[in-house]
C-alpha cells in the first residue's frame, strides 16, 4: 500500500520540481563603451552589437558553439539557383515584443531598409553591393522567396545578422523578436534589458524563455575595476579578459576562469608600401622585399610572444584564421619558427650586409624603422620590446611609438605616415567575405597599401582574383580550395606578419548556471535565452 501511495504521489513532486524551475533573477555585467546606435539597422560599434544580438529576431542563427546555422525565425530554409534565390518558410504565431503579427512583410520591409542606399545601414552593406535582391515573392504570410541578381557565396550566412523588424508596430524598430527588449538607458551609467514577453521559444520542458526577467549592463571602460567587482559578486560575468587578469583570477578562483580557445583575433605587423607615404624610397625598397619581409618574420620568436606577454594563453600565428576558424583554418601552414641564422642569410641574398652591430642596405643605409601602436595597450607594449629584442640580433634597430587610437588612425587612413604598425585583426565574422576589406588592393582598409587603382604587384591581383573567386562560388569545399591557396600566398609573400591568437577568455560568476562560452562573440550571451541563476539556499552562497 505504501508503494502505491508513493507512485500516487510521484506526479505531484514532478510538478512542483517544474514549478521551482530557476525563473527570475537580473544578471549583471558591464559594457565596454556607450552603445552609439540603438537602432539595430544603424549599429557599427560591439556595445550596439551586444543590446542588437540580445533583442533582434534574425530568420537563422550561427550557433557559436558547433559553428552551424541553425532555424530561427525561419523553420526552414532552401537555396536553389546555384546560390540566386533562396526560401524561407517562416514559424506560425509569432509576435513581435509589443504583441503585432510576425509574417513576410515584416522579412521583405526589413531587407528593403537594409537594401536602401538612402538610409546606408551599415548591417545592409552586402544587400547593397554583392548580394542585390531584384525580386521578391510571397505566396503566403508565412513564406517568402528572394531572388538576386547573381550568386551570392554562403548566401544563408547573410540572415544571422539582419535583424527583423516589424513593418505596422506603432513603436518601430522598438518592437523586436529577441529575447529581451530595451527597458531603460542611462547614457554613460547603465543600460536594462527585460524579458520579452511574446519569445517565441519554450525550453524542453514547454516553459517560456528567456528564464532571466533581465540583463543590466554597466559601462565601465576600466577592466581593473571591472575584475574587482566581479569579484565582489557585484557582477556576474565578464566576456573578455586580458591574460594577465584571467591569470589572477584562475588563482584566486578557478572555477569562475573560462578559457574557450583560441579567438577569431590576431596581432599583427605589417610595414608600410603605400606610394604616397612620406618615407624615404630607398626604406620603401626594403618594405617591398619579399626577402625583408620574410627574414622579419623568421627572426620574431612567437613562442616568446605567447610565454611571457600572454602567460601562454595563445596559440602562435601562421596567418588570418584561427583554429576558431575551424572550416577555413588550414593546418597544413606552421607558423614560423624562429630562425635567426636563417634570416641573416636571407637578407644577404638580398644585399643586406651586417658592419659591426648593425645592418646596411645595398646603399650602405643603417637598417632601421619606427613602429606605431596603440597606446593603453600593455600587451601590444610588451610585443613591441620583444620585437625590438629579436630584430637587434639581425642589427634592425627598431622605434616604438605608442599613439592614442585617433593620431593612429590619422595615420594609418589618411597622412600614411608611419612605417611600420602594431595591431590586431579583430571584430571578424568566421567568412572569409568578411576580410574583404583587408585583403581587396583596392580597399581603404588595405593595411599596407590600400586604395590601389590596380593591383602594385603580380602576387597582389593573385590575391584580389581568389576573394572575388571564392565570393562567386556556392560550393563549400570550392571556396575552402580557395581560400587555402590566398593563405599560401598571404605566408609566402608576408605582406602582413601573423604573430599569435590570443585566446577567448571570461569570467563567469558562480551563481550562473546554462553558459556554452565560445570563442566567437558574443562569447557568454549568445544562448542568453537559457541562462539563470541559481536560486540561494539556505546555509549556502
Amino acid at each position: 500500500m505504501k508503494n502505491f501511495r508513493l507512485l500516487l504521489l510521484m506526479p505531484v513532486f514532478f510538478v512542483a520540481l517544474l514549478a521551482a524551475a530557476p525563473r527570475g533573477g537580473e544578471l549583471r555585467l558591464c559594457l565596454r563603451g556607450e552603445p552609439k546606435s540603438l537602432d539595430p539597422l544603424m549599429v557599427t560599434d560591439e556595445p550596439s552589437e551586444v543590446v542588437r544580438y540580445l533583442t533582434s529576431g534574425v530568420l537563422l542563427r550561427r550557433n557559436r558553439r558547433t559553428q552551424q546555422l541553425e532555424p530561427e525565425l525561419a523553420s526552414a530554409w532552401k537555396v536553389g539557383n546555384a546560390g540566386k534565390r533562396i526560401t524561407f518558410h517562416l514559424r506560425p504565431n509569432v509576435r513581435f515584443s509589443d504583441g503585432t503579427p510576425f509574417d513576410a512583410a515584416d522579412v521583405e520591409y526589413t531587407l528593403r531598409r537594409l537594401a536602401d542606399p538612402g538610409l546606408a545601414s551599415p548591417a545592409g552593406e552586402i544587400f547593397r553591393t554583392a548580394a542585390r535582391i531584384q525580386r521578391f515573392e510571397r505566396p503566403n504570410p508565412l513564406e517568402i522567396s528572394l531572388e538576386f541578381a547573381s550568386p551570392v557565396s554562403a548566401l544563408e550566412d547573410l540572415f544571422d545578422e539582419a535583424p527583423l523588424l516589424s513593418s505596422r508596430s506603432p513603436i518601430k524598430e522598438k518592437a523586436v523578436l529577441g529575447p529581451f527588449r530595451l527597458a531603460h538607458s542611462q547614457p554613460g551609467v547603465a543600460l536594462r534589458l527585460e524579458r520579452n514577453p511574446n519569445y517565441w521559444k519554450v525550453d524542453s520542458a514547454g516553459a517560456r524563455l528567456p528564464y532571466l526577467d533581465a540583463i543590466i549592463f554597466e559601462i565601465q571602460l576600466n577592466r581593473d575595476i571591472e575584475l574587482t567587482r566581479f569579484r565582489r559578486g557585484e557582477l556576474q560575468l565578464i566576456s573578455n579578459l586580458d591574460a594577465d587578469s584571467f591569470d589572477r583570477l584562475r588563482r584566486q578562483a578557478p572555477g569562475e576562469a573560462v578559457d574557450a580557445g583560441a579567438s577569431l583575433e590576431s596581432e599583427m605587423l605589417w610595414f608600410n608600401q603605400s606610394p604616397a607615404a612620406p618615407i624615404a624610397e630607398y626604406r620603401k625598397a626594403w618594405f617591398r622585399s619579399q626577402a625583408f619581409r620574410r627574414a622579419i618574420s623568421e627572426a620574431i620568436s612567437r613562442k616568446d610572444i605567447v610565454r611571457l606577454v600572454f602567460r601562454g594563453l595563445a596559440v602562435e600565428a601562421a596567418g588570418p584564421f584561427s583554429p576558431a576558424a575551424k572550416f577555413w583554418y588550414n593546418p597544413r601552414l606552421a607558423p614560423p619558427r624562429q630562425d635567426t641564422e636563417s634570416a641573416r642569410k636571407r637578407l644577404a641574398a638580398a644585399g643586406f650586409r651586417r658592419r659591426e652591430d648593425r645592418l646596411l642596405d645595398a646603399g650602405g643605409h643603417a637598417v632601421e624603422f619606427s613602429l606605431i601602436t596603440n597606446s593603453g595597450n600593455r600587451n601590444r607594449a610588451r610585443i613591441a620590446a620583444l620585437l625590438q629584442e629579436d630584430l637587434a640580433k639581425l642589427g634592425i634597430k627598431v622605434n616604438v611609438a605608442a599613439l592614442d587610437f585617433p593620431a593612429l588612425i590619422e595615420r594609418l587612413n589618411h597622412t600614411h605616415d608611419y612605417e611600420a604598425c602594431l595591431l590586431s585583426l579583430s571584430g571578424i565574422d568566421l567568412d572569409p567575405n568578411d576580410q574583404m576589406n583587408v585583403w581587396l588592393s583596392s580597399s581603404s582598409h588595405h593595411p599596407w597599401n590600400p586604395r590601389q587603382a590596380k593591383p602594385a604587384t603580380p602576387w597582389e591581383a593573385d590575391i584580389d582574383r581568389l576573394m572575388k573567386q571564392q565570393a562567386a562560388s556556392y560550393d563549400p569545399q570550392e571556396r575552402k580550395r580557395i581560400v587555402g591557396r590566398l593563405q599560401e600566398i598571404v605566408y609566402d609573400q608576408a605582406p602582413v606578419i601573423f604573430l599569435v591568437h590570443p585566446y577567448a577568455l571570461m569570467a563567469v560568476g558562480a551563481s550562473v548556471r546554462g553558459t556554452e562560452p565560445s570563442a566567437l562573440k558574443p562569447r557568454l550571451l549568445w544562448n542568453a535565452e537559457r541562462l539563470y541563476l541559481e536560486r540561494p539556499v539556505a546555509g549556502k552562497q
